[in-house]
């Protein structure tokens, strides 16, 4: 969008402007909104959400649904928890295999899905059942008092420049989640069999392979989601299930956002903390308690929507785009790769995979 001649980027940071509107308004309407400890507090509580939206974000990128994370980060909590309380485990011990488990259900999740051919939805909403079913033998059905370790706690309560160093963990899994799916051959071939499966499978890409990957790093990221989130509030049975759908979300509306009709990291922080911002506002101006569920519950529904829209408007521009081009010369090095970057998951992603496959480097195709 132009005003005055001057790009003011609506379409890709329309998230950004939103967000300083909801501090400008709930600024005047309440004296106690606009504090630096505000904006701390929504940094902390916040981060574990944030690295839920990113473990979400990584299969979605390739057209895979995991709504296991929520029941897997209260798994690997509570599991890190009782390794200690009960166990008598170190805190470091107890971490990495509880991070393991989160990765083992990913594993799991990946074998339904990809060997089992159970849709993603389906299988991780049933995977989802059994770890909480899970959660409840391990525990007794009763929540372990929070291990008494100072290393537990200062694992996401220790300040660095004014905020938990929590927030920090997020930032540095956003830096490597972008730098993998922007700068690596595998986030490529991720976004091109999101964009269109059986073009990438053509060209050459491994599809069950790095499915299963995406939904195995799914896995890794949620458990270790749950570890902080546990460490910084204390064990509980329920939270899982309340990072979810801010999750959800934060990546459909970051789709909407940097890179529009696209999954991206970057986009999906700026949504999720735009959502957490007018969440506070709301509830400090009103009090109640219901006012997040049903603020995260509209904003997924709307969401969902500008991303279908914008989704429709990219595949046909890239339909009308693919009948201008002129048909490949017979014999032509990359022909089939050369279809999947005109029917495929956008031009960049599948004619990465078209250079890649035209050069000798191709990926066996399943």
């Amino acid at each position: 969008m132009k005003w005055k001649g001057l790009n003011i980027g609506l379409d890709r940071f329309s998230g950004v402007y939103l967000g300083v509107l909801f501090v400008i308004v709930f600024s005047l309407l309440s004296s106690q909104f606009f504090h630096l400890s505000t904006f701390h507090v929504i940094a902390s509580t916040q981060s574990s959400a944030g690295i839920i939206a990113i473990a979400l974000l990584i299969p979605m990128v390739c057209d895979q649904f995991d709504l296991s994370v929520g029941a897997n980060a209260n798994l690997t909590g509570l599991l890190a928890v009782v390794l200690q309380v009960q166990e008598h485990w170190a805190v470091l011990p107890a971490i990495l295999v509880s991070v393991g488990a989160g990765f083992l259900v990913g594993i799991i999740n990946g074998f339904i899905v990809v060997v089992l051919k159970v849709s993603s939805f389906i299988a991780t909403l049933g995977v989802s059942s059994v770890l909480g079913a899970i959660t409840i033998i391990f525990t007794s059905n009763n929540t372990p008092p929070a291990p008494s370790s100072p290393a537990w706690s200062n694992l996401t309560q220790v300040q660095v420049g004014g905020f938990q160093i929590v927030f920090i963990y997020l930032i540095v899994l956003a830096l490597l989640t972008w730098w993998l799916l922007e700068f690596t051959p595998a986030g490529r071939y991720l976004h091109a069999i999101g964009g269109n499966r059986e073009a990438a499978r053509l060209a050459g890409v491994r599809v069950s392979y790095w499915s299963w990957i995406a939904l195995a790093l799914a896995g890794g990221l949620s458990g270790f989601a749950g570890i902080l989130y546990t460490s910084l509030t204390g064990p509980s049975f329920t939270f899982g299930a309340g990072l979810l759908l801010p999750g959800f979300a934060a990546v459909f509306l970051g789709s909407t956002q940097i890179a529009p009709g696209r999954f991206n990291v970057w986009g999906t922080l700026i949504a999720i903390f735009v959502l957490a911002i007018g969440v506070e506002g709301l509830e400090l101006l009103s009090g109640a308690t219901w006012l997040s569920p049903m603020f995260n519950g509209i904003a997924l529904i709307a969401a969902v929507s500008l991303a279908v829209t914008r989704g429709t408007r990219r595949r046909k521009a890239a339909r009308q785009a693919s009948v201008s081009l002129p048909p490949p010369e017979e014999g032509a090095p990359g022909g089939v790769a050369s279809e999947a970057a005109v029917v495929g998951a956008g031009p960049e992603e599948a004619d990465t995979v078209a250079k890649e496959t035209s050069m000798g480097e191709p990926i066996a195709a399943e």
